[in-house]
């Protein structure tokens, strides 16, 4: 593997369910019948390596880090060389998981896709210390922390919310993007962005019993996590923009029109832009258009952890940030 980076600056990623990423793409696919692949990308994925990806490809230092294990592990670790992306990851002696996305192509009807997702290996107590021990010391030469994704088993429900304490400690900001439990449990460890999006918001806010979103009010489960310990609060709603929630105001940012591809991804690349504008200290405004037209960018994208160079040119000047009121 490729050393890492040593110069303070490097944007540290955490991916604890690294994956071996398999898309297929097929032109019309018999969603009951049997099909012809046309391409196959493997790759190492989960939403850390995603994120990135695309800040090496912004020209940001990057160090993925996490958990690897087995020929899965082994193959993803390979794959992270070759692309030349720097890693620092924790052996384990669990299976590292493989994700599928089946992807359709057809020139003619909507296109699809359908992802399948592996739970992941289970983790011991002692291979999470190993992780810990490896975080910590690479605290001193990080930037900023993105820690994102699902846990393997073994993993408890609040540690991104120690993973957040442990940077912060070391004035190192962090970014968190989880679903559910995980994702109500982060603000307590005091993240400088959160950011789910709707589906996970509601299921984050369900979890403490108040049983999702109220009529659907987005801005309201944002100020709940910001109120827990968040820092800021951006929530992604597809098609329709960003809504963010900040100690300097709240924003929505409004899209100029809806891009068709393939959606795996586009959260992660969307990270990818908020920590950038975290690092080099962009105000809001306008970190969340380069966010927003980099999430667009690569649904235009057909793997996840790419984005369209043309449609991120194209979009990003014709997003709209507008100002929401109290």
């Amino acid at each position: 593997m490729p050393s890492p980076p040593s110069p303070r600056g490097t944007v540290l990623t955490v991916t604890l369910n690294l994956a071996l990423d398999v898309t297929y793409t097929a032109d019309g696919v018999d969603w009951d019948g049997v099909n012809r692949v046309r391409t196959v990308h493997r790759r190492a994925g989960g939403k850390g390596v995603n994120v990135a990806r695309v800040l090496a490809w912004l020209g940001r230092d990057v160090l993925v880090t996490g958990l690897s294990g087995g020929p899965g592990g082994r193959a993803a670790e390979a794959e992270l060389a070759a692309a030349g992306l720097p890693a620092a990851l924790t052996r384990i002696a669990g299976e590292s998981r493989t994700t599928l996305a089946v992807c359709d192509t057809a020139p003619s009807g909507p296109r699809r896709t359908a992802l399948f997702n592996e739970p992941g290996p289970v983790v011991s107590a002692g291979e999470l210390a190993a992780f810990l021990d490896g975080f910590d010391a690479r605290l001193g030469s990080a930037a900023a922390v993105v820690v994102s994704g699902s846990l393997p088993r073994g993993v408890p429900a609040d540690f991104y919310a120690v993973l957040a304490a442990r940077a912060r400690d070391r004035g190192v900001p962090v970014i968190v993007d989880a679903d559910g439990e995980v994702l109500r449990r982060s603000p307590a460890g005091r993240p400088e962005i959160v950011k789910p999006n709707a589906e996970e918001l509601a299921r984050a806010l369900a979890a403490t019993g108040e049983g999702g979103l109220p009529d659907g009010d987005v801005l309201r489960g944002a100020e709940a996590l910001r109120a827990a310990g968040a820092g800021a609060v951006v929530v992604s709603l597809g098609a329709g923009g960003l809504l963010a929630v900040t100690p300097e105001g709240r924003w929505r940012a409004a899209m100029p029109y809806r891009v068709e591809g393939n959606p795996t991804g586009a959260g992660d690349a969307l990270v990818a832009g908020l920590a950038l504008g975290l690092v080099e200290g962009t105000p809001w405004p306008e970190r969340l258009r380069r966010a927003a037209a980099l999430g667009a960018a690569a649904v235009a994208a057909p793997v996840a952890g790419d984005v369209d160079p043309e449609v991120f040119q194209d979009v990003r000047p014709r997003i709209r940030i507008e100002p929401v009121d109290p």
